[in-house]
């Protein structure tokens, strides 16, 4: 499955401290505008970490995977555009980011 969205921007995990990691990423999804995407490089499949982004943004994010090898994991991560966030939920961002600012 391709995403079709305006920007993509790369976030490579490898260089993140793996304490930091899943702050790091959501942090980056947050910050992402609707129509993003984030294109996530990692040395493994982080299958816990797409349940948490599920639970956590639900629709909002959709992930497609670019490359699933032994060694490296790409995945793209978009905010879909035509979705906006029920009044009072969210994910607990901010700002323009994902959308979940509930405001």
């Amino acid at each position: 499955m391709t995403l079709h969205t305006t920007e993509t921007y790369l976030f490579d995990a490898r260089g993140v401290a793996k304490r930091f990691r899943h702050a790091a990423i959501f942090g980056a999804l947050e910050s992402l505008h609707r129509g993003e995407t984030m294109r996530f490089v990692n040395d493994h499949d982080p299958l816990p970490l797409l349940q948490q982004i599920t639970q956590r943004y639900g629709q909002q994010v959709q992930y497609a995977y670019v490359e699933r090898g032994p060694e490296q994991v790409v995945i793209d991560f978009a905010v879909v555009p035509e979705q906006a966030p029920a009044s009072g939920s969210g994910c607990g961002g901010g700002g323009q980011g994902c959308g979940c600012s509930g405001s």
